[in-house]
This record gives structure tokens, sequence and C-alpha cells, in this order.
């Protein structure tokens, strides 16, 4: 039989995970072979890139979005849990779970406007949005996917970071804002100052070589629903005002609420609000957290070449 498309596999997997059980990824691949008898060769069929199998590729698909549904759940690395949403789902039946059957959850909605592959329909629509990928160019849908792989690629950086310490977090973010430029070339340009918990400054990075210019950081891992509000803000910018600084980044795995930013646009020092979705962009554009996996060159044909013909 030909290997299974990542929709076919999302309620099979989702059904091994039933036992409320942590599972690995790797083992629910060889079961799930197992369970649609792929030969030797299917399962060893390789992607284009040679990086992975199709069917291990296709199952991570799988997996990756009943996570963004909140069918399952990431444990650890490389592991799986049921959610009791997906506990729910099982009860209930279905005879198949595809992207159209994901559209009745609000996360997965939100995952898919954020990558804003195609226009969200109001209601679950698998013809409709099968029929705008179909209107779109190759260049377009090579951007869809990278947008849609990008999404996926977000949510799981967040999970990780909030499944993380306080102390991993203040690392990450000055490691990100070296990445991103601030501090020159030193590399002994940012560090960690801060105890985990407080309320004051967690890193610092020099922006010249004697310290004399400096950037300060303050790092909150909230929940996604805990919003950093204005007297947070209020507080950290007192912070700067005792440390004579006047410049400062406030990161949270969360997002700011109006007045927040409104007190951040009005203070006098440069306060700079990134939120989790923010976040994340900035970890892929920067490779923290995140490497290239596959490089793909795409070839038009040379005009200039031509010229003389």
């Amino acid at each position: 039989m030909p290997i299974p498309d990542y929709q076919t596999l999302m309620l099979p997997l989702l059904k091994i995970a039933a036992d409320g059980k942590e599972h690995r990824i790797s083992e629910a691949t060889d079961d799930l072979a197992a369970e649609f008898h792929l030969s030797k060769e299917e399962r060893q069929h390789l992607l284009p890139s040679g990086s992975q199998t199709t069917f291990a590729n296709r199952v991570g698909w799988a997996k990756s979005y009943l996570i963004q549904a909140a069918l399952l759940q990431s444990t650890k690395r490389a592991h799986f849990q049921i959610t009791d949403r997906g506990r729910d789902v099982l009860k209930s039946g279905p005879a198949h779970i595809d992207n159209e059957y994901l559209f009745q959850f609000p996360e997965f909605v939100a995952f898919r406007a954020r990558a804003k592959a195609v226009e969200m329909p109001a209601f679950p629509n698998g013809g409709a949005l099968a029929a705008s990928q179909a209107q779109q160019t190759p260049d377009e849908l090579i951007r869809t996917t990278t947008r849609q792989i990008e999404a996926a690629l977000a949510k799981e950086l967040l999970d990780r970071i909030l499944a993380a310490s306080p102390a991993f977090f203040e690392s990450l973010i000055v490691k990100l804002l070296l990445a991103m430029g601030y501090g020159g070339s030193r590399v002994d340009a940012g560090q960690i100052v801060g105890k985990s918990g407080d309320h004051g400054i967690d890193g610092v990075i020099d922006q010249d070589s004697l310290g004399l210019d400096r950037v300060y950081l303050q790092a909150k891992k909230y929940a996604r629903d805990n919003p950093v509000t204005e007297p947070e803000i209020r507080a950290f910018s007192g912070s700067l005002g005792a440390a004579k600084a006047n410049k400062g980044v406030f990161v949270t795995t969360s997002s700011f609420t109006q007045p927040a930013h409104d007190f951040a646009e009005r203070h006098p020092f440069k306060i700079a609000l990134i939120d989790g979705e923010q976040l994340t962009e900035l970890m892929i554009r920067y490779n923290v957290g995140a490497r290239i996996e596959q490089t793909l060159n795409l070839k038009r044909i040379d005009e200039d070449f031509f010229l003389d013909e």
C-alpha cells in the first residue's frame, strides 16, 4: 500500500496515546508502520533531502498538528502525551481526523492564522482551503509551506521555553540579544546578573569594551494567559533608573497589556517590549534554539547568459 499521508495518521497516532502514558515518537512511528503494514522499502523511503524517512516525517507532522490543536502535548524531547481534550475527542468516536476536523479548535485556527498560509475560514471548510491553495503559484506554495513550518516551530520553541527553568530563560535572552548583534564582537559582552524570581535586572549587555553603554534585560517566563502589566514595566523602569541606565529590553513568554505598551512608549527611557510571539520569531531568524535543517536552492533562467543569442 502507498505510504499514508500525515492526515490519515492523525487518528491512529492519537489512539496510541489513549493510555495516557508518555510515548516516544520513534516507537509510535514503528507501531504505526506495523499497523499500516508498510514494507521494508516503504519504511526506509527517504525524503528528497535524505535527512529523514518519508513515513517518520509524516508521523512527525501528524503529531505537530495534533499538538497545535491541543489534542497532544509535548512532554520532553521526542516524547508526547494525550491531553484531556484528546481523550474527549477519542470518546466522541471520530471516524477520521484531518485538518478540517481540527479547525473546530481555536488553538489550531490561531496556528493557521499565524502561518498566514491562507485566509482563515470562519468555520471548518477544507474545500475552500484546498481551493485557495490550488490557486497559488509554485513560488507562493513554497513560501506558504515555509510559513507553516515556522509557525509550528515557534509553538514548539515556546513550549520548550515554558518547560525550562527561569534561569535558562534569562540565559536564552542574553544569547538571543548577542546573536542579534548587541554587544558587538565581544564574546563576553553579555551576562546574567539577577536572581531567578526577583524584580530587578536579569541580564546586561555591554555595547562597548568599557561598559559605558549598556542594555539591561528583564525576562519573565509567564503562562500564555498571564500578560505583563503596566506596574511591572514601571518597576523595570525604576530598576533602570537605579542602575543609571536608559536602555532596557523586557521579554516575556506571554504578552503585554495595552497600558504596559503605553507606559513603555511614553517613558523617557528606551524600553523595548518583546512578547512570546516576537521572541520565537527572533529565535528562528537568528538561529537561537533552532538550526537550519535543509537549504533549498531555487533556480531561474539566467537572462544575461543569453544576451548574445
